[in-house]
Parts: structure tokens; sequence; C-alpha cells
């Protein structure tokens, strides 16, 4: 009999922690849609075919010596330097730990940082490529010295100053 009871309450503890682990249906868009409701369907994002980020990755290795141009710390690098930009410091944070495990160099991290700060004035928020190019380029050349900001925005200063 103790037995039987100590089954039918494992049974039971175990049909219990199965239904709190699975979510709760939502009650309005199930009775709505007379079935539960469906996981939205995200489009694919665009990017680079697999062959282009290959070669982008041989051209780092060929434009850099060390371990800076390797795939794997170019891929953690550039990300953590993009997302400092982008203040997701916690983020940043857990990729440069991985940065780090791969024995990537740590000090080219502050160096490529330093460039896309000091080239702030190129980097232009509407389009959406600005960012990644000036983070590639400064991780191959993290001392390249700033390009001159573009013609419109030279124009601009210069036109208002005529008033």
């Amino acid at each position: 009999m103790f037995l039987r009871v100590l089954r039918i309450t494992v049974g039971l503890g175990a049909a219990i922690s199965i239904a709190a682990a699975l979510p709760a249906p939502n009650g309005t868009a199930f009775a709505q849609s007379g079935g539960p409701p469906k996981a939205a369907e995200k489009p694919p994002v665009p990017g680079p075919a697999p062959a282009q980020k290959t070669e982008e990755y041989a051209d780092i290795q060929h434009a850099m010596t060390g371990p800076a141009g390797n795939p794997e710390c170019a891929w953690l690098g550039r990300r953590v330097i993009s997302l400092l930009w982008r203040d997701d410091i916690e983020t940043a944070f857990r990729h440069l730990d991985l940065y780090d495990r791969f024995g990537c160099p740590a000090d080219h991290i502050p160096a490529t940082f330093r460039c896309l700060i000091l080239q702030t004035n190129t980097i232009d928020p509407k389009a959406p490529d600005s960012l990644n190019n000036r983070v590639a380029a400064c991780w191959i050349n993290p001392s390249e010295p700033a390009p001159p900001p573009p013609a419109a925005a030279v124009a601009a200063p210069s036109a208002a100053s005529k008033h």
C-alpha cells in the first residue's frame, strides 16, 4: 500500500513539475484564435554570403600579423567594439571573456576602440554599415589616421557661416 501511494505521489509530482515548466497560454489569444498562439516568424537577417565572410577573414589574416588577425579574434573583437560603441557594456564584457579565452590579444581592444572614438565624425548613424565598416578598418589598423569628414559635412558649416 505504501509503495502504491508513493508511486502516485511521485507521478503526480512529476506531472505538476512538467505543467509548471510549460508556458501558460494567453487566455484571450487562445479564445480568439481557437488554438494556441503561434510564434511570430522573424524574417531572415540579411548578411554577406558565407563565401564572402570566409574571404573577409582571410583578408584580415593577410593584412595583420599576430593572433588579432585570427578569425575568432577578429569576429569576437569587432563585436566587442561595436557593443561598447552602442553602450551595451554587459554583452561586451561577455564577448570579451570569450575573446580572452581564445587567447586573443587584450591590448588590441582598447587600441581599436580608441581608433573608433577618434573617428566618430566618419560614422553616419543613418547608414547601417557605417559603424561596421569603421570598426573593421580600425580592427585591421588601430593606428590609422582619421579620414577627412564626408564632403556634405564639410559643406554644411561653410554654407551656414556665409549667412
